[in-house]
């Protein structure tokens, strides 16, 4: 059962103060003419009719004033307890990742677009499990905490593009600060996290941070986290584009392929997990596969208010109520009863 509120908790003395208006009205001093056998002269007919604007005027303002309170009508609404994971998204935004070794339909495009199906089919898909990201380059930064609302997730990674960060490829980095992300005391069982991934997409070999990518996996793997690696881009030499002041591009040079296979493959495996290849058409579903066989966590339900404004009830009769008190107040009856 739902039930009605007033969000304005003026709107109670707006209401009493109308009688008190009406009453210093009618105490107000206005000098007379005393006209003899005036009294013959009384049209009740008309003095009933110019109280008419007063009436309608004052109804109109305590409807007015009601709208002005926002009254709502209020229905708790509950959602369900759910199980899943927590995922944290660790995306390489290295300048590298703008080599254009991947084919869409006869055309070139570059790594970063290669890696976006992965990353999309992450939130799409796995509409139970809440997702972070982090992007790194020179730097590491998280560019979106845990999160059910995958809706709001999709738009920032259509923010995702490469010069976002300084350049170089920090992948220790980013594996650390995915790894903070994580940090939950509740979700812990002897000492490990229960329930957490991490998801590393890149496309080169650790070449900054303060923190190499061995030591990553070591801190991931004495809290129990799994760690999947997927490495875009092709070996040996790939085309980059190359790009004019003005961002057009106007040619490719010949660039060699770093990616650290053997570092990605050791990753996963001392953490638990899997290395994976862009290029590899189910790499989403075995990824998909091999977290699903982990235990589930049991997220709290969250209790939140469904509200239905019901302002423009009293808010549109209100209105009217004054213009037809206004209209009234012009009308002849009322020149006339005042002279």
């Amino acid at each position: 059962m739902g039930e009605f509120i007033f969000k304005n908790p003026l709107w109670f003395a707006g209401l009493l103060l109308i009688p008190y208006l009406i009453w210093l009205r009618g105490r107000r001093r206005v000098p007379v003419l005393l006209v003899p056998f005036a009294a013959a002269w009384h049209r009740p007919s008309l003095t009933a009719a110019s109280r008419w604007p007063v009436i309608t005027a004052s109804i109109g303002l305590v409807l007015v004033i009601t709208a002005l309170a926002r009254p709502q009508k209020v229905e708790d609404r509950h959602e369900v307890n759910t199980k899943g994971y927590d995922i944290m998204l660790a995306i390489d935004l290295s300048g590298s990742m703008l080599a254009e070794d991947y084919e869409d339909r006869g055309e070139r495009i570059n790594r970063l677009q290669a890696i976006k199906p992965v990353i999309q089919a992450f939130i799409k898909d796995r509409p139970t499990d809440r997702i972070g990201i982090v992007v790194f380059s020179g730097r590491a930064y998280t560019m979106a905490p845990l999160t059910f609302d995958h809706d709001w997730l999709e738009k920032q990674t259509d923010r995702l593009k490469i010069g976002l960060i300084e350049d170089g490829t920090a992948i220790g980095d980013g594996l650390g600060v995915a790894l903070t992300r994580l940090e939950q005391a509740k979700r812990q069982e002897n000492g490990l996290r229960q329930g957490a991934f991490v998801v590393l997409l890149t496309d080169g070999a650790n070449n900054r941070g303060s923190l190499n990518p061995a030591q990553a996996a070591e801190i991931a793997k004495s809290r129990g986290i799994p760690v999947y690696t997927i490495g875009a881009g092709q070996n040996g030499i790939v085309p980059m584009p190359v790009i004019d002041d003005k961002g057009n591009k106007v040619g490719y040079r010949r660039m060699v392929s770093d990616l650290d296979e053997d570092s990605l493959r050791n990753i996963a495996e001392s953490t638990g997990g899997r290395y994976y290849r862009a290029a590899d058409s189910d790499t989403v579903n075995e990824a998909f596969e091999a977290i699903n066989k982990a235990k589930k966590i049991e997220f709290q339900s969250k209790s939140y208010l469904l509200t239905t404004e019901l302002f423009y009830w009293p808010a549109a009769p209100g209105l009217l109520a004054l213009l037809l008190g206004a209209l009234l107040a012009r009308q002849p009856w009322r020149r006339e009863a005042s002279a």
